[in-house]
């Protein structure tokens, strides 16, 4: 059970490190773009993304989604152990592998979508860029709080009972 535990852990610690990492990078941009004149229309930009982005990624995209099926990937680490899985646990919880086959084309067809999206948008001149980089910080940072609290309650179901 220690070692299903553990596996839980980095699965979770895997994944908040790979979009900590992202926010903090994207985060730079936006910093970056302070350094520039915003203008009335910087400014209406600048909320209804960081709006629509805590919205559909945060809340639509995390919240109601993908963090529920990370939850469950990881209680399927205590039904259905491996070698192979608890070591690469956060990949596995992500959909990388040992999946159905339409979720596991999902994870990748998303992973390179979201490297696509990276390399345009390292194109884009400030403070354009940092204006829609805060809102993917918004959404990713919303997003991390939403699988940990949503993994966590999952784990040690803190569910409160349906009869009181």
């Amino acid at each position: 059970m220690l070692s299903i535990r553990l596996a839980q852990t980095w699965a979770l610690l895997g994944f908040c490190l790979l979009l900590g990492y992202a926010v903090f990078r994207l985060f730079g941009h936006f910093q970056d773009s302070w350094n520039l004149e915003y203008h009335w229309y910087h400014w209406i930009l600048l909320v209804v993304n960081t709006v629509f982005m805590a919205y559909s990624e945060g809340y639509k995209g995390f919240q109601n989604s993908y963090s529920i099926k990370f939850a469950g990937r990881l209680k399927q680490l205590e039904t259905t152990p491996s070698t192979l899985k608890l070591l690469l646990a956060p990949l596995f919880c992500m959909n990388y592998f040992a999946t159905a086959k339409k979720d596991m084309i999902l994870s990748y067809v998303l992973t390179v979508a979201i490297i696509v999206l990276v390399i345009v948008f390292s194109f884009i001149p400030q403070p354009w860029r940092g204006i829609l980089d805060v809102g993917v910080v918004v959404g990713l940072t919303y997003g991390i709080i939403a699988t940990i609290l949503i993994s966590v309650s999952s784990l040690f179901d803190f569910q409160q009972d349906s009869n009181t």
